[in-house]
């Protein structure tokens, strides 16, 4: 029998702790970044201009949209190691 046998398996199967770290991580940058975006977009805007609808879809929040995606990716990318 092997040292090495079953090695790899064991460490693919379990939750890897810095995935974890790194998805909740970019998660909290993500929602953060967005909330001053949001923020710096509707101090931009004069009243009434901007409707809340559209806020949602300016061209700045993109980055931290897609900042959370990858960080849920990542969680879901753990999650099925467990």
């Amino acid at each position: 029998m092997s040292l090495n046998q079953g090695k790899y398996h064991d460490f693919a199967m379990t939750p890897q702790p810095v995935l974890s770290i790194i998805s909740v991580a970019l998660f909290v940058i993500g929602l953060v970044g967005n909330g001053f975006e949001m923020r710096k977009i509707r101090l931009s805007t004069a009243e009434g201009q901007l409707v809340p609808k559209n806020a949602f879809l300016d061209k700045r929040n993109f980055k931290w949209y897609a900042l959370i995606g990858i960080a849920l990716v990542l969680w879901a990318i753990n999650g099925s190691y467990t």
